[in-house]
């Protein structure tokens, strides 16, 4: 897919406790290791199947590589990884096995937009927001909880 922007100072805690921050803002390298264990542990936990799936952090840089069946378990791939906190990018190099879909438009959301403002805007249409909602699953758990910074994906009206 290729190399995507995020903003870094938003998006989820990487970090579980106190502990792990304070260590983690000691040794830069353990702050990779860290970084990568929580992105795949977000990727599982939101259900998006990828085989042989690696992470690999540098910074503020998140690289993911293995196979995903859609373009939509890719792309869902991508945000997990880029929105948590200190990830700036993401160098996607997962393999979609089924191409068959075009790729989404993704959208960074600012102060004060909502899922209707969204859709208004991309689709003429605020009504339409449960589209963006339901492309954003399991990443979103309810339709009023974004956030300024996150990324989510807009897929294109068939």
């Amino acid at each position: 897919m290729g190399l995507f922007d995020f903003v870094r100072n938003a998006g989820g805690e990487l970090f579980g406790g106190d502990d792990e921050k304070k260590e983690a803002a000691e040794d830069p390298k353990q702050a990779n290791q860290l970084s990568q264990i929580s992105i795949i542990r977000r990727i599982r936990d939101a259900g998006i199947e990828v085989s042989d799936l690696m992470v690999v952090v540098d910074d503020d840089l998140a690289t993911i590589s293995g196979q995903v069946a859609t373009q939509e378990d890719c792309e869902k791939a991508t945000l997990a990884a880029g929105n948590q906190m200190g990830i700036a990018r993401v160098d996607c190099q997962i393999e979609v096995q089924e191409a068959d879909a075009p790729e989404a438009q993704m959208y960074t959301v600012k102060s004060g937009d909502s899922l209707s403002e969204i859709a208004k805007s991309v689709y003429g249409d605020a009504m339409k927001y449960p589209l963006i909602f339901e492309a954003n699953k399991p990443l979103l758990s309810d339709p009023d909880k974004i956030y300024p910074g996150q990324v989510l994906r807009i897929p294109a009206v068939e």
